[in-house]
């Protein structure tokens, strides 16, 4: 074979799990070519492409041999990636390790053909496929042909009224149709300019500040296909006749940030942004605005405020950002994956029509990202309208552990907690908050029977106290509140009236609230006390944690008739706090004892 041509995924899950040593161990081969990213061997050439992430996170770092057929291999070591080049080398082909492929004759090889099928792939339509750097991958994929059409129609009201037929909602909040809320920006600032006679200044802000714990998808589309989301932006600011944007993006990702800048370069270079778009009279300009990690500049009006260079704190709506709201401006704000929807339905070349897709009031997909005791961690886009249980056993591959099934918390920690009886629910706004979970940015973390909820109500709530502004008095009260509860709890010091405490805190932090965060801050208390209140009395009660997880109610102890002396125990102890002779029964010094739960781990014969 004259050459390989090997595509590596070098997003930050594949880096993670040692992409990179694999560029390395390429670029180490004998021979090494001065052209850059071309290694010649003894059996012809290897060529390296680099892509994003495809969202088989489970199965990184992913290497696809690119050919007149594709194979897409998973899990691939250095020595995997040496045979696997030493095979094609000969003319044949490798079959260990296959995940996909288009080749007929080894389909039978992939294992993971199921995960793709339930899938329609809109937003990550290019994610894992293109170069993010390659502004050219792009543009051939079918990229920046929409704004071009709508440039060429200069018919901004149409783009409103397709984005309004579509049915495309907010995808990353409470589900606002994104047409309608282009119609009021666009009206307020046309109202503007006939009161003043001189143009007024209107933005376009996409929020991309992702903080929900176990949430990724924002990052992975930006770091796998930025110019999706500036085509958006770019055509968001021509229908709403704005001429400046803003991409908040949390500092934390600095290889989506990396991505984002060479793609705004590209695309001023490429005349896409800038003066005289594509010849028009349409300019527009694109920056960066990177977050410092606070969680609740993911609210809007707390996020201009950061953009504008002011602590980032919410401010009491109406007036609403797209009547006053950057520099007191009209201003648009939608997330990553909404803007990234755009060009595809403004597209004359949809392979599926986006408003055929999910149900009658939830239109389209939606990207999830796949966390916890799941087999196929991950990012996927799916069908709004499948159930949970599709997504988690059919596409997720069910339980990672050999425990059961306990819940799925949606939403990150504005979000809640759903039972298996709830798993049948589809996926849409509606049906969701029905349950007590939402939406949300699509954060999905699976748990099992060894998860204990107190202690998961306890962890939401702590990261929503540490995330609160302090702006609001029950939001900067009340959840502390309601976390010293829930550690008393979870340390055995619980008393029944506790729960009834913590319903009404919840209640009334939701009502009082100014913003969204603090609106649903209780979230994941009111469902685990809805779902799981026998959890609490248990903790609260029997002073047990059934789930074994809170170490305060756990005790240790060596069952002597059981203990065989094999010292087992004592030498995996990480402290030392077991102690006793070889073959005579040992014992636990409970005060030394950290409850790690390693030798009990280590005994083979049930005696911890």
């Amino acid at each position: 074979m004259d050459k390989i041509t090997l595509k590596i995924g070098l997003g930050s899950c594949g880096i993670a799990a040692g992409a990179e040593e694999l560029v390395g161990f390429i670029s180490a081969l004998p021979s090494q070519a001065e052209r850059i990213n071309a290694f010649p061997t003894e059996g012809g050439q290897i060529e390296i492409l680099k892509t994003g992430c495809i969202g088989m996170c489970f199965a990184e770092p992913i290497v696809e041999v690119v050919g007149e057929y594709s194979i897409i291999y998973g899990n691939v070591t250095p020595e995997i990636l040496h045979e696997i080049i030493s095979c094609y080398q000969k003319g044949e082909n490798y079959t260990k390790n296959i995940i996909l492929t288009t080749h007929p004759d080894l389909k039978e090889y992939a294992s993971q053909t199921d995960m793709l099928s339930y899938q329609k792939r809109i937003v990550l339509r290019n994610c894992g496929i293109i170069n993010p750097e390659s502004i050219e991958e792009f543009i051939k994929s079918g990229g920046y042909n929409s704004l071009q059409k709508i440039i060429t129609q200069n018919e901004p009201e149409k783009i409103i009224t397709d984005i309004i037929e579509s049915g495309l909602r907010g995808i990353g909040g409470g589900g606002f149709p994104t047409g309608l809320k282009w119609k009021l920006t666009r009206e307020a600032v046309l109202s503007q300019q006939s009161a003043t006679s001189e143009p007024k200044s209107a933005y376009i802000i996409c929020n991309a500040d992702e903080g929900d714990p176990g949430a990724f998808m924002d990052r992975s589309i930006l770091e796998g296909d930025p110019h999706a989301v500036i085509e958006g932006m770019i055509i968001a600011g021509f229908a709403i006749s704005a001429n400046t944007g803003y991409i908040y993006v949390r500092a934390e990702y600095p290889l989506a940030i990396k991505h984002l800048q060479i793609a705004i370069e590209k695309a001023y270079e490429k005349k896409y942004l800038g003066k005289n778009i594509l010849g028009s009279d349409f300019h527009f300009d694109l920056f960066i605005k990177e977050g410092a990690g606070a969680f609740v500049c993911g609210e809007e009006t707390a996020l201009m405020a950061s953009v504008e260079g002011k602590r980032g704190m919410p401010k009491l709506r109406p007036p609403y950002p797209s009547q006053s709201g950057l520099w007191k401006s009209p201003t648009n704000i939608n997330n990553v994956e909404t803007y990234a929807n755009i060009p595809y339905i403004l597209s004359d070349h949809q392979e599926i029509r986006f408003i055929t897709l999910g149900t009658e009031k939830s239109k389209g997909t939606k990207v999830f990202a796949l966390a916890g005791k799941i087999k196929k961690s991950g990012l996927i886009e799916v069908p709004m309208g499948i159930s949970l249980r599709d997504i988690i056993f059919k596409i997720g591959g069910g339980m990672k552990t050999e425990s059961p099934f306990k819940a799925v918390q949606l939403g990150g920690p504005s979000g809640g907690c759903i039972l298996e009886h709830l798993l049948d629910t589809p996926v849409d706004y509606e049906s969701l908050v029905a349950t007590g979970a939402i939406m949300g940015s699509g954060g999905m973390v699976v748990m099992d029977t060894d998860t204990c909820m107190v202690d998961v109500a306890r962890y939401f709530l702590s990261f929503i106290q540490k995330e609160s502004c302090g702006k609001c008095t029950f939001c900067r009260i009340g959840t502390r509140r309601m976390l010293e509860i829930l550690t008393k709890i979870t340390e055995g010091h619980g008393e029944i009236a506790d729960i009834d405490t913590l319903h009404e805190l919840a209640i009334n932090i939701g009502q009082t609230s100014l913003c969204g965060l603090g609106q649903t801050a209780p979230n994941p208390v009111l469902t685990t006390l809805k779902y799981f209140r026998n959890e609490y009395e248990e903790h609260i009660i029997n002073k047990k944690c059934p789930a074994s997880v809170c170490k305060a109610l756990i005790k240790f102890e060596i069952d002597a008739e059981k203990c065989v002396g094999c010292t087992l125990c004592q030498k995996a102890c990480p402290v030392k706090c077991i102690d006793g002779k070889v073959k005579k029964p040992h014992f636990i010094d409970q005060a030394k004892c950290i409850k790690c739960g390693m030798c009990g781990k280590v005994c083979r014969f049930g005696a911890i």
